[in-house]
């Protein structure tokens, strides 16, 4: 689960960063001059791959996502009693936990 909230404050990050440098490349569109023309060609290089990579990380997340949910769903299917029991067990942890409060 920590992976889980890493990646998509990663992608969520990326995302903000893609915005801010469109947002970036948009408000300086009307410069001119041989550096800042290479820089704008770097910044939107730069973007593209990032978009890219951002896919591929999306991509590989939900392919995680399914694998974990096979992996679940083939473990109850194959013990089922003991998926039982063990959500019988987490259900009486956590009405102890909330009834304390």
């Amino acid at each position: 689960m920590n992976t889980e909230v890493t990646t998509d404050q990663l992608v969520a990050d990326l995302k903000a960063v893609m915005q801010d440098a469109e947002a970036l490349l948009k408000a300086t569109s009307a410069q001119t001059g041989e550096k800042i023309q290479e820089i704008r060609a770097q910044a939107e290089e730069s973007l593209r791959h990032a978009r890219a990579r951002l896919s591929d990380v999306e991509q590989e997340a939900l392919r995680r996502a399914r694998e974990i949910s096979d992996s679940a769903e083939d473990y109850v299917r194959d013990n089922p009693w003991q998926s039982v029991g063990i959500a019988a067990g987490a259900g009486l942890l956590l009405g102890l936990l909330l009834g304390r409060r």
